[in-house]
């Protein structure tokens, strides 16, 4: 053996120990977003997301911060993906009262699709949270929604496309009420069909022009 193989060995060895850990920042969050969706945001320890991600506690503070961070960022995907339809539908649809009909439907499928956990990352993941910052954040993401369909509504209301008198502010707080009574019910096991069917009835009691 040549002098000094062996501190070399060594000294390389802990080099190699040292280098923070490569790997899919995409997909390990991907993985956190799917382990908060399932547990909720207070219930998934690090040692949790660590485990789901494939990545150690270091690799994840380095890339993420905290836990915290790491959840504010897995809310962004969600939103941008998983729970776009309600942006996608207000943007899309001529009416008000087409754009809510689509919400409903397209929230009784994915709520209840098998490929992730069901129900709504933004109406369950702050379940018995005693995080105020977590709590805050998906309220003004649950209000936001609701603002927007009042908003919607408003606009049909100013253009005569529904009838004079029409309560926006009740109307989109019922649509609201009706998205996030959903999302508890799928996770309880409700089927897409039985959502569906919760989302008719919801439609026949809109008001028309």
């Amino acid at each position: 053996m040549v002098p000094g193989q062996d501190a070399e060995v060594q000294v390389g060895t802990a080099r190699t120990r040292g280098r923070p850990r490569s790997f899919d920042r995409a997909a390990a969050l991907e993985k956190a977003l799917m382990a908060f969706w399932e547990h909720g945001y207070e219930a998934t320890s690090v040692s949790d997301l660590t485990r789901s991600m494939g990545i150690g506690a270091p690799s994840l503070y380095a890339a993420f911060g905290a836990k915290r961070t790491l959840f504010e960022e897995a809310v962004q995907v969600y939103t941008g993906t998983h729970g776009a339809f309600v942006d996608r539908a207000l943007a899309e649809e001529p009416t008000a009262r087409a754009a809510v009909e689509r919400v409903l439907r397209e929230a009784a499928a994915e709520y209840t699709d098998p490929a992730h956990p069901y129900g709504c990352l933004v109406v369950h993941a702050a379940t018995n949270c005693t995080s105020p910052e977590v709590e805050e954040l998906l309220r003004g993401l649950r209000n936001g929604t609701i603002a927007a369909l009042e908003s919607r509504i408003r606009t049909d209301l100013a253009a005569g496309r529904l009838p004079a008198g029409t309560d926006a502010a009740a109307l989109a707080r019922h649509t609201g009420a009706m998205i996030q009574g959903m999302s508890q019910q799928a996770r309880d096991g409700a089927s897409r069909e039985e959502l569906e069917a919760l989302a008719e009835i919801a439609m026949a009691i809109w008001p028309r022009d």
